[in-house]
């Protein structure tokens, strides 16, 4: 009865704390200033519904570009209510191809007291609210009490990544450090949520960063032998319109992004191993340091190739496009290998999988010093 008290007081904390974090971010969130990087034309976007679809120019599929001009309802915002006339140029990106009773985002805009009117996309909100739902229910459903703590974990790690991570980078913090900070925050309470105030959990949080942390400073080896910097991306040229309005270090933006993205599959080994472990020690107490790690090891070793697997596949299957296009260009090696999109999905991955692989020896060595220690 007092272990289940001295559990609950420990959950009760733990949530009190994610509360406090979460209000404290909040604050800080709601006290940066960021530069209007737009001309203030009292441009609106609304959610609206096709009342009429008036004419089209190109017969249309559903897939096609063309023109569509069209009578549309306001259902949100100012000018909510109102009945107005609009285009869609229906691309491959932006618009959509309208019928009647299609819901869409348009773009307002007033002029001499005339409000126009053009589709932006399609309303998409309802079936990304009704799948965040979905997935919820089902990790609550299956997860159980555990679930829920996952549940929080998640909703926890969502919001110290868009309202700390990325402001920090906004006002002039190192990517890298802001990356570090929210690593640690999010692993710290996560872990401690699903494992629970217990050694193991110690181990894991130290493991997790450690993996992490080098992973990150891998990459940015890499990234200055291989002349690769956060200038080689994409929508690099939006990236440094920011940069020059704002106090934003872009050339660390790419090294910090592969700490956040390797931390999921680091925080599952740290985990794992550091269980195994702290089970080994209990049957075991009379195991030593030195077979202590070595069994760490040998766990870690059954679980680097699944894992390394799972973080490589991931950024592989995000370069779907990419290699599409070079095997149906056919280009050569050098031509490859002198590509910085391939560079950097090649940096991204290995870097990554060797935060993994590393993060083995870290747990198995700090659960050794650890667990013995009581002992």
């Amino acid at each position: 009865m007092e272990s289940r008290k001295k559990k609950r007081a420990f959950i009760f904390g733990i949530y009190a704390t994610v509360i406090v974090i979460l209000a404290a971010v909040m604050i800080f969130y709601s006290k940066v200033e960021r530069t209007p990087l737009v001309a203030e034309d009292d441009t609106e976007f609304a959610k609206a519904v096709v009342l009429n679809v008036v004419s089209e120019e190109s017969a249309q599929d559903g897939m096609d570009a063309g023109n569509q001009q069209l009578v549309l309802k306001i259902t949100s915002g100012n000018y909510k209510g109102m009945v107005v006339e609009g285009s869609s140029m229906n691309g491959y990106l932006y618009g959509a191809y309208c019928e009647k009773d299609t819901k869409v985002i348009v773009r307002l805009s007033e002029y001499e007291g005339t409000v126009s009117a053009s589709v932006y996309n399609y309303d998409r909100e309802l079936p990304i609210l009704l799948i965040v739902v979905f997935f919820l229910a089902v990790m609550w459903v299956v997860g159980g009490k555990r679930g829920i703590h996952s549940i929080t974990a998640l909703v926890f790690t969502f919001f110290m990544i868009l309202t700390l991570y990325i402001p920090l980078m906004y006002i002039g913090w190192s990517p890298f450090v802001a990356a570090v900070l929210c690593v640690i925050l999010i692993t710290t309470l996560s872990l401690l949520l699903i494992g629970g105030a217990a050694r193991k959990t110690i181990c894991a949080i130290a493991g997790t960063v450690a993996g992490v942390v080098a992973a990150g400073v891998i990459a940015q080896l890499f990234g200055n032998a291989a002349h690769i910097s956060g200038y080689n991306v994409e929508n690099i040229e939006t990236l440094v319109y920011i940069g020059q309005n704002t106090k934003l270090n872009i050339g660390e933006m790419l090294f910090s992004g592969i700490l956040i993205s390797s931390l999921g599959a680091v925080m599952d080994v740290a985990m794992s191993v550091s269980s195994a472990l702290s089970e080994i020690c209990e049957k075991s107490p009379d195991i030593s340091r030195k077979e202590l790690f070595k069994s760490g090891m040998r766990i870690g070793r059954d679980m680097i190739g699944t894992m390394s697997n799972t973080l490589i596949l991931a950024y592989v299957g995000s370069s779907v496009n990419t290699l599409m296009i070079i095997y149906a260009y056919q280009y050569s090696a050098h031509q490859v290998m002198g590509m910085y999109s391939i560079g950097i999905e090649i940096m991204q991955s290995l870097s990554g999988t060797l935060g993994i692989i590393l993060t083995v020896p870290f747990v198995s060595a700090v659960s050794a010093y650890l667990y013995k220690k009581q002992k």
